[in-house]
Formats: C-alpha cells, structure tokens, sequence
C-alpha cells in the first residue's frame, strides 16, 4: 500500500514495507528483507523502483516493527527519510492520512494505483 501521513505539519507519501510486529532488514545493497520472525525474512520484489540504496539510514537492522505501527520507505531510497531514520520512524496509526488508491498526475500515469 502506498499511504499518506503527518509529518512535522506536512503530509509525506511513502510505501508500506512492513507490519506491526514483522521484521525488517536492508542490505548495504538496499535488497529489502520482511518476515514475520527474524530468522523467516524474505526479498521484498520491488518493481516499481529504478534503484535500490540503503539511504539515510540510523538503524540497526534486523529491526521489528513496534505494535501499532507500520515501516514506511519511498521509491526514491537515496534520498527519502522515512522509516529508516529515527527522525521519521515508524507511522502510527494517529498520523494516517489515508491510502492512496488512484493518480492524477502526471498524465501519463493517470489510473489506479496498484
């Protein structure tokens, strides 16, 4: 899912990787492992991004998702900070904006999100 949430009084759009309770790993790489125990983590498939980088990262991987809560990143993982910076950290569910479903713009991709 792709969601939208507060932030420092503005609204950030990032990507679920990960649920309450599952575990994240990244790679030096920025190959992106999930499971729900931290010996069961499987590559995430990733089409949607053009690059893969560990990014602005203050973490120790592998990090379990806190109860009530989900770990975010955006496609552009050189440059976002989202879930793996302190700064940011993992979205409550108070923070929520809302789900994403349909684009605009550009044009081009006008339709659904899938």
């Amino acid at each position: 899912d792709i969601i939208a949430f507060y932030y420092n009084n503005k609204i950030l759009v990032k990507r679920v990787v990960a649920l309450p309770g599952e575990w994240v790993d990244i790679t030096p790489e920025g190959d992106v492992y999930v499971g729900k125990t931290s010996g069961d983590m499987q590559l995430l498939d990733e089409p949607y991004l053009e690059e893969k980088a560990l990014g602005d990262c203050n973490i120790e991987f592998p990090y379990q998702v806190p109860e009530s809560r989900v770990f975010v990143m955006g496609d552009h993982r050189s440059v976002s900070v989202d879930s793996r910076n302190t700064a940011v950290g993992c979205v409550a569910e108070e923070q929520l904006v809302g789900k994403l479903v349909f684009r605009v713009w550009p044009l081009a991709f006008f339709g659904r999100i899938n």
